[in-house]
């Protein structure tokens, strides 16, 4: 009976710790609602675009983009080519202890990513949208505002606001 009853619940152990890892593995906090977008892998190692500056953030950010936007923005191509991705970095913005009157990176806020693929996001002018705090994407209603932001503000420019620092 001893027997039947660890066998039992080593068995039910397994199941939970099964189901948990699975559960864990497919979470959908590694991917952006509504568009599917995740972090890419190497991201950090991207070329920087341009520096931004958004009003009102209190923040430091950098726009890189993988090869395919680079050589976009390098040739002046507009619409991007489908398989171009952008990655904004952004940090709270920090007094440097070093030298009065300038600002370094503080911890970080946001990883935004917009992915260029005219077939899948044909309704949102061919980007996918991503937002993510520490890894995880946020919630489904930051992300519906993404393209209509682009679209009524960038639209001429194919829904992207960067341009290339000189």
């Amino acid at each position: 009976m001893k027997r039947h009853v660890v066998i039992t619940c080593l068995g039910a152990m397994t199941a939970f710790l099964a189901t948990a890892m699975l559960l864990t593995a497919g979470r959908a906090d590694d991917s952006s609602p509504i568009f599917g977008v995740k972090i890419p892998e190497g991201y950090r190692q991207w070329e920087l675009i341009a520096p931004s500056h958004e009003a009102g953030f209190n923040e430091l950010r950098g726009i890189l983009g993988n090869d395919v936007s680079i050589k976009a923005y390098r040739e002046g191509t507009l619409p991007f080519p489908d398989g171009a991705i952008l990655a904004k970095l952004a940090w709270k913005r920090e007094p440097s202890s070093e030298f009065s009157g300038a600002f370094v990176p503080g911890h970080s806020t946001t990883v935004q990513i917009m992915v260029k693929d005219s077939k899948k996001y044909a309704s949102t002018g061919g980007w996918g949208f991503g937002r993510f705090i520490d890894g995880r994407a946020v919630d489904q209603a930051q992300h519906e505002t993404c393209f209509a932001c682009h679209q009524a503000n960038v639209k001429d420019h194919d829904f992207v606001f960067t341009r290339f620092a000189p």
